[in-house]
């Protein structure tokens, strides 16, 4: 890999990188970076699709809040979707839940 194509994909890093010294800390508008940042990168920038499926509220309207708390700490088995349990807290994944099922989060 060239030099240039090495700093660039460090730098597409950087953001992940820090949060991943503790990622149960983050709160408010960090985690909503995060969720930007790091679930971004498979469901879009803009949580309108991408690897992953689409994070909008049309398409979570029919799942509550709890399943999508179960799917962010549990993953999807047999997909691309990771468990994120013991990197994120139940009250993370659930604030994720609440806020992409409210919208905030687009």
């Amino acid at each position: 890999m060239g030099r240039t194509a090495a700093i660039l994909l460090a730098a597409t890093m950087i953001p992940s990188m820090a949060y991943a010294s503790d990622y149960s800390k983050l709160s408010g508008d960090e985690l909503a970076s995060f969720v930007k940042q790091d679930c971004g990168s498979c469901h879009g920038m803009t949580l309108k699709g991408g690897l992953g499926r689409p994070l909008t509220t049309d398409r979570l309207s029919g799942f509550d809040v709890e399943t999508l708390k179960d799917v962010v700490l549990n993953g999807v088995p047999g997909t691309a979707m990771p468990p994120w349990a013991g990197i994120l807290t139940p009250d993370q994944a659930e604030w994720i839940a609440r806020n992409l099922k409210e919208g905030t989060l687009q």
